[in-house]
């Protein structure tokens, strides 16, 4: 069943009573041309385009729990193209386009809203960081302005501008950044898949791999052994786990990334904005709430919860750049577990397996990635070749040092990020 206007108007004076299931509830087969384990956001996102772009349909994707029940709805929505590095670049880019027509071609609304971002800075090196950075962003082809201080004072009247321990110089924006609805985003691609015929198997947890001379021939799971001709591994902040029972050992930590939402409140912030010096982000979701986060909580972890000295830093992050927040009550918080590479950015890969094939290390890019790493790592499972935009997300590099992407400058170890 198409959405439509016509359609909801229809639907809802009458009951609605004709709307159907979004996606089919699948029992395992005993064997598919591709296992995806993950039904996450990019997990999704690769099954849709595994069969939308190159006819692959016989395919399974495997969740543990249910769809859309990890990273892709424990994030700030946040969905932008304002990297710096070449690979990173043009990836998020690509990606972005992809965000630009994505209701149209999944047939569904994920509450796409290109409000925009702005990036603050509060330094003359700052300042000269923010022009660089815009530079290769409009080298890259895609949209960015540098604002004065004056210009953010039209636009953002809450901001403390006259703080002395972080001065605000300016900002960096980025029109067609925006928000999207995180949950909507996994129902869309999971009902778009399913209406092709992928089966989507939620509460099915993975237990092993079965490799066989050097091959991947398939899955042990809580439903069943699966044979597979190939695998792909994307599970986000579990990719490491996942991956030794390949016999593998991946260059990721998984860190708890805490994020906080208040009551509702009138409209009051139109953009996504991001304190530099602070490291914090807020915006308005369309329910009101403020959504706000910060910094990791800096030790390795797999619980889906922050620590409270990191609540402490945020909130006093968020009262540094806007001290009106301080009013709002916070209504709850959640975290997501994060696959935090050495460089701070992601890989789309084949592995020393033949078949097996891997997706991670998104680090704080994951939501705003999901429709292009689904694309790219749907073309590398398919083609065997990497799709130009993510040719530099290999997995060799962390071995050979070649290829680094150290997007934010802080250094190739974990704990400097």
């Amino acid at each position: 069943m198409r959405f439509s206007g016509l359609r909801v108007l229809k639907e809802g004076l009458t009951g609605n009573k004709v709307w159907q299931s979004h996606w089919r509830d699948a029992t395992p087969k005993d064997a598919y041309d591709v296992v995806i384990i993950g039904g996450g956001g990019h997990g999704l996102s690769t099954a849709y385009y595994l069969a939308k772009e190159h006819g692959i349909t016989n395919v399974a994707v495997l969740e543990k729990g249910y769809l859309g029940g990890g990273n892709v709805g424990r994030n700030t929505t946040i969905v932008r193209a304002n990297y710096f590095l070449p690979g990173n670049s043009e990836f998020y880019s690509h990606s972005l386009k992809l965000w630009e027509g994505l209701e149209e071609d999944l047939n569904y609304n994920v509450m796409h809203s290109q409000r925009g971002q702005i990036a603050l800075f509060h330094s003359d090196a700052q300042r000269d960081a923010a022009i660089r950075r815009g530079n290769a962003i409009r080298n890259q082809g895609d949209d960015v302005e540098l604002l004065s201080v004056a210009d953010l004072k039209r636009m953002l009247p809450y901001l403390d501008y006259d703080q002395a321990r972080f001065p605000i110089y300016g900002g960096l924006l980025q029109r067609r950044a925006g928000t999207a609805r995180h949950d909507a985003v996994a129902w869309g691609y999971a009902r778009g898949a399913s209406d092709r015929g992928v089966d989507l198997i939620q509460n099915c947890e993975v237990t092993g791999i079965d490799i066989e001379g050097g091959v991947v021939k398939g899955v042990q799971t809580t439903r069943g052994a699966i044979k597979a001709k190939k695998v792909a591994i994307i599970v986000a902040g579990r990719s490491s786990q996942v991956a030794q029972m390949a016999g593998m050992r991946l260059p990721i930590e998984s860190h708890v990334l805490q994020a906080f939402v208040t009551e509702g409140l009138k409209p009051c912030i139109d953009h996504v904005v991001s304190f530099g010096m602070g490291h914090f982000y807020i915006s308005q979701s369309d329910k009101g709430g403020l959504v706000f986060g910060g910094d990791l909580d800096f030790y390795a972890s797999y619980a889906a919860r922050g620590n409270l000295p990191m609540v402490e830093h945020v909130m006093e992050a968020g009262m540094t750049l806007m001290p009106a927040i301080g009013k709002a009550k916070v209504l709850r918080s959640w975290g997501g577990i994060m696959d935090m590479t050495p460089d701070g950015s992601p890989i789309i890969d084949k592995t020393g397996v033949e078949g097996l094939y891997l997706d991670a290390g998104w680090c704080y890019g994951g939501f705003k990635a999901v429709p292009g790493s689904g694309f790219s790592m749907a073309h590398l499972v398919a083609t065997d070749r990497h799709h130009d935009p993510a040719a530099r997300f290999r997995l060799d590099r962390f071995r050979t040092g070649r290829g680094l992407m150290d997007e934010e400058g802080t250094g190739m170890q974990h704990n400097l990020h």
